[in-house]
């Protein structure tokens, strides 16, 4: 019997896509849902967390941690994360992960995906709909709180990188954003 060859899991997810065609997607998605969310009421900071702050050449998706008060609009920016999302998978069969976490640093779930909020059996929100458009799935996903302390690179309100940043991220969503800020909105 042939054995079939094991495909890659990116080569499976990206198909024929090369690593700068995800990448460069993948990060402007990211500056477009800077730029919307950063109007939203109760959004204190925005950061780039996960494999896009490396130079992996083809990362399964894009994850943003949004510091929130309790001034926040949840449903726009829901919105605003599943549009994120959607266009991620529509493009390019990727992913995006909106993480919330509260002024004080304490990590309080991802936006969910869905867009009404109920209980559903594949949820694994520990309080699914208690508040609506909030998937506390804490025990599949946790953020440590020195990575909301400190996240590698803020993207708003100020432009901070902690690490080494890839080329592509500086030219793609750091340069842009930086200029943003100097041009009065």
């Amino acid at each position: 019997m042939k054995r079939r060859r094991a495909i890659p899991a990116d080569e499976w997810q990206y198909r024929d896509r090369s690593s700068s065609e995800v990448r460069t997607t993948l990060l402007a998605l990211a500056a477009d849902f800077v730029r919307s969310a950063r109007t939203c009421p109760g959004v204190a900071r925005i950061a780039l967390v996960g494999s896009m702050v490396t130079c992996k050449p083809r990362p399964k998706d894009v994850d943003l941690l949004v510091t929130v008060t309790a001034a926040l609009e949840m449903p726009r920016l829901a919105k605003l994360g599943r549009r994120l999302k959607g266009s991620a998978q529509s493009r390019l069969n990727s992913g995006a992960d909106v993480f919330l976490a509260d002024a004080g640093g304490r990590y309080l779930g991802r936006v969910c995906h869905y867009r009404e909020c109920h209980p559903r059996v594949l949820c694994r929100a520990r309080h699914c709909g208690a508040i609506p458009h909030l998937a506390d799935d804490l025990d599949a996903v946790s953020l440590s709180p020195d990575l909301i302390a400190t996240p590698p690179i803020e993207l708003w309100p100020s432009v901070v990188a902690r690490v080494a940043v890839p080329v592509d991220v500086e030219h793609r969503l750091l340069a842009g954003l930086r200029q943003d800020s100097r041009t009065p909105e």
